[in-house]
């Protein structure tokens, strides 16, 4: 699912001023419902690119597509081999029991989510897609345990969740 953050398109935006109305922005992050964020696994916000990025006139050498990809099919094996027999293939499809078996977190980790679950008020599906998200992490990076590391950029992609989301607008 993509969205824009409001109906002029700007809100957020690195470079330009959002236009709308501050009650306009409210009226329009709300349309989008909590049980309908709550179902979605990644909520990540996409600011433009600035052009020295697209053209490589950095330092930073970008990852190649086949070097993405290799990864995540190691990742997939990863996971085929984990469900063997259970039915399932991916992480995404993991009911209860088997996050409980997967998904375990060291003390660190477990105090984490705990900080993030009471801050930004979510829900217990939100807590289930944070250990598939964060055991999907750990597996893209060929790690046998979440560490607190992959928890957090878990924790990063439930951004809509988040209360303040347009407060500035209210």
């Amino acid at each position: 699912m993509a969205t824009h953050q409001c109906p002029c398109g700007y809100y957020n935006h690195p470079a330009k001023d959002c236009v709308c109305a501050p009650g306009k922005v409210r009226q329009y992050l709300n349309r989008v419902s909590g049980p309908l964020l709550d179902r979605i696994d990644l909520h990540v916000e996409v600011t433009p690119v600035p052009f020295e990025a697209i053209a490589h006139t950095g330092e930073r050498i970008p990852e190649s597509s086949a070097t993405i990809r290799e990864r995540v099919v190691k990742a997939r094996a990863i996971q085929a081999a984990r469900f063997a027999g259970a039915g399932i293939t991916t992480n995404a499809q993991m009911n209860t029991r088997l996050l409980n078996r997967y998904c375990k977190l060291d003390a660190d980790s477990l105090e984490l989510l705990k900080t993030a679950m009471h801050r930004l008020h979510l829900s217990a599906r939100a807590y289930d897609r944070i250990l598939k998200v964060s055991r999907t992490i750990a597996d893209l990076q060929g790690a046998a345990a979440i560490s607190a590391a992959h928890l957090a950029e878990a924790i990063h992609y439930r951004s809509l969740d988040r209360e303040q989301w347009g407060q500035e607008y209210e």
